[in-house]
């Protein structure tokens, strides 16, 4: 095992763009409650932690019964645009899917997701998108604490037996670069995500996908 690497993707802001449903489904939320939702960008701004850590980050003032209300709230109108709009609910950045596929035929390559979503969440995303048999490990938001807690990463090093200096986290978030330096990996942050880049700290920065294969075999020392 130990000429493999493991590259882990997180989903909302890198893989997918939500953000659409995302603000609609906490807006359902909020509203459920006669409550106003916080602006755009600080909704977005907590894209990636777990929905409890969110609606804490979000809706702090009200108590824990309201907030329990909330996420079933959310969960629900999530789930229902999801259900009416298809795959089109949180469509691939251009190249995110032709990027997983090719890295999938490397032979020396594993494909993970540590992500803030549900399992029913995710499930429901890999099922539109066809994405089956891709991802070597998928860790969620129901299994773990919330990011940036290092457990999803760990997590997925167990279940593909990959060392730490073998595997990078791909990202948008701090909560992502967090969690990648917690475990001890290296990280990559995307430009086109939810937090600005110039904010994640991560060991490289892409721009496009285009730059992802460089990147990924500079920090994981492999040779073409």
């Amino acid at each position: 095992m130990s000429d493999l690497r493991l590259v882990i993707f997180d989903v909302d802001g890198t893989l997918v763009d939500s953000q659409a449903d995302i603000l609609a489904a906490m807006a359902a939320a909020f509203g459920s409650e006669g409550l106003e939702m916080p602006a755009r960008e600080r909704v977005l701004s907590g894209v990636g932690l777990s929905l409890p850590e969110t609606f804490l980050r979000l809706a702090g003032e009200q108590g824990p019964d309201v907030r329990t209300r909330m996420i079933d709230a959310y969960c629900t109108a999530y789930a229902d645009l999801r259900q009416a709009h298809g795959p089109e609910s949180s469509p691939f950045y251009p190249g995110a899917r032709e990027t997983l596929h090719r890295l999938a035929e490397e032979p020396h390559t594993l494909l993970a997701v540590a992500t803030g979503k549900s399992r029913r969440g995710l499930d429901r995303l890999v099922e539109a998108h066809g994405l089956h048999g891709l991802f070597a490990s998928r860790q969620t938001a129901d299994d773990h604490p919330s990011k940036p807690h290092p457990a999803m990463i760990h997590a997925a090093l167990d279940d593909t037996g990959v060392s730490a200096r073998r595997a990078v986290m791909i990202g948008d978030t701090r909560f992502d670069i967090d969690m990648a330096r917690a475990a001890g990996v290296a990280s990559i942050g995307v430009a086109w995500g939810y937090q600005p880049a110039a904010g994640l700290m991560a060991d490289r920065i892409i721009h496009d996908w285009a730059g992802l294969a460089p990147a990924l075999d500079e920090l994981t020392e492999t040779t073409s």
